[in-house]
């Protein structure tokens, strides 16, 4: 396998693979040969910036010495074992989340991945109340598993509906920029705007009957659909809302978590513990596929004599644990959560002269690492740079653009995710916005007057 000739690697992979998330026809995947910090190169030796961590996950960046070697070590000791089986890394691994996770979260059980993360946690929910209903948001992602697609807000559940699990009730996040209730009234204090979602999602409680909920399930801060930032109080109040209707809170923190936000979760800005967290991402940095599942302890008891129906081969797999542990290693060693909130006030500065420099950004955000920018035709009107659930042909090119110069980042409708590895420095996400702003210059041509 190491002969192959890097002319190869781009057309035997068009040739033996099936994309997802794609049109087959339309795939144009990036040969990639190596990575390194915050930077990969492809097979012709052009270098990248990475802004979206490669799929918001390379929190300490790529190619870190100490998580390699850890996979190695653990490889040669011990590469695989069952998933009903106590190993080193399992053990070590455990005691490292429940000093990082919020307080009361101290059981963990390991899955594959976010998604499957947080189809546990709705079964485990269910399972420990005996009810049923889930509450999420419309504008949330939960992962492309039937049961975590049902619990996706947006349109990518669409193409597999009738089919995916039932019992799922959405229900409207605090966007203050897009907000529905207050389109006539946009200078509504936080604290009146935020106990209107509240309010909102209490009705929705009633009527579903709390009787029939068993979980809330919320990511504490939106991520694909938009890095949306909820306003003061709001997370608390929806733990009050849980705690009032004796309801589980899950926090799905598979994108928000281990520092992206500027804190080891984004409930900590709050004091929020949830019942459930849900795991994946940076938990490894995308070294090895790992999600987890933490809860509180009663959750857990609450199957010491119920057998919990559910589990996979490779759930505990010991190489990606010692990649966890590895990483929340480096995360400590280094102080990437403060790297994070301090070089996230840099971006918010940066993305704020884009708001002032740019007709077509409508608005940008951030919190820590972790920021949008939204692009609009026109600023009065909020009309998106394009459609909802679709593309536009300034969008296709703006992308094409940004690859061109060097720039690797996420485009989601008419947004841009920034989203860069913790350890970038201010010097590089200035090479970043540099190429923005180059790039930004199509949008803003075609900004309706």
């Amino acid at each position: 396998m190491m002969d192959l000739p890097d002319s190869e690697i781009l057309p035997l992979s068009m040739e033996h693979n099936f994309w997802t998330w794609s049109a087959q026809k339309k795939v144009k995947p990036i040969a990639v040969k190596k990575a390194d910090g915050v930077y990969f190169w492809d097979v012709d030796g052009k270098r990248y910036l990475d802004f979206n961590s490669m799929v918001m996950c390379v929190n300490i960046g790529h190619g870190n010495p100490h998580v390699v070697q850890a996979i190695v070590d653990q490889a040669r000791e011990l590469p695989f074992a069952g998933p009903q089986m106590a190993t080193r890394p399992r053990a070590l691994l455990g005691k490292l989340l429940a000093e990082v996770t919020p307080p009361g979260i101290n059981r963990f059980l390991y899955t594959l991945g976010g998604a499957d993360a947080n189809e546990n946690a709705i079964k485990l929910a269910r399972g420990y109340t005996g009810k049923f209903k889930i509450l999420s948001r419309y504008r949330s992602y939960h992962g492309a598993s039937f049961g975590a697609l049902a619990a996706t807000g947006d349109p990518r559940r669409v193409a597999w509906e009738p089919e995916v699990m039932p019992g799922v009730v959405h229900f409207l996040d605090p966007y203050r920029y897009r907000s529905t209730f207050h389109r006539a009234n946009p200078d509504i204090s936080e604290a009146d705007f935020s106990q209107d979602y509240l309010n909102h999602l209490e009705e929705i409680i009633q009527y579903e009957g709390p009787q029939t909920i068993a979980a809330v399930l919320v990511e504490p801060v939106t991520g694909t659909n938009g890095v949306i930032i909820p306003p003061e109080g709001y997370l608390q109040g929806v733990r009050a809302l849980c705690d009032r209707y004796q309801i589980l809170m899950i926090a799905d923190e598979v994108m928000s978590g281990f520092g992206r936000t500027g804190e080891w979760f984004a409930v900590d800005h709050w004091q929020v513990a949830p019942d459930i967290i849900t795991l994946a991402k940076g938990l490894t940095s995308g070294y090895a596929p790992l999600g987890a599942v933490g809860m509180r302890e009663e959750i857990a008891h609450a199957y010491d004599e119920k057998v919990y129906q559910g589990g996979l081969t490779y759930n505990g797999h010991p190489l990606s644990l010692a990649a966890a542990i590895a990483t929340i290693e480096v995360m400590q060693k280094e102080n990437l959560v403060g790297r994070a909130r301090q070089t996230g006030q840099v971006l918010a500065d940066l993305l704020a002269e884009l708001v002032d420099r740019h007709p077509s950004v409508g608005e940008a955000r951030s919190i820590g690492l972790f920021g949008a920018i939204e692009l609009v035709k026109n600023r009065r009107t909020k009309e998106p740079m394009a459609p909802f659930n679709g593309s536009s042909p300034v969008m296709t090119r703006l992308r094409e653009a940004l690859l061109e110069k060097g720039l690797f980042i996420y485009t989601h409708w008419h947004t841009l995710l920034i989203i860069p590895p913790l350890i970038i420095t201010p010097e590089q996400l200035l090479e970043g916005f540099q190429i923005l702003e180059e790039g930004l210059k199509l949008t803003d041509a075609a900004v309706e007057m």
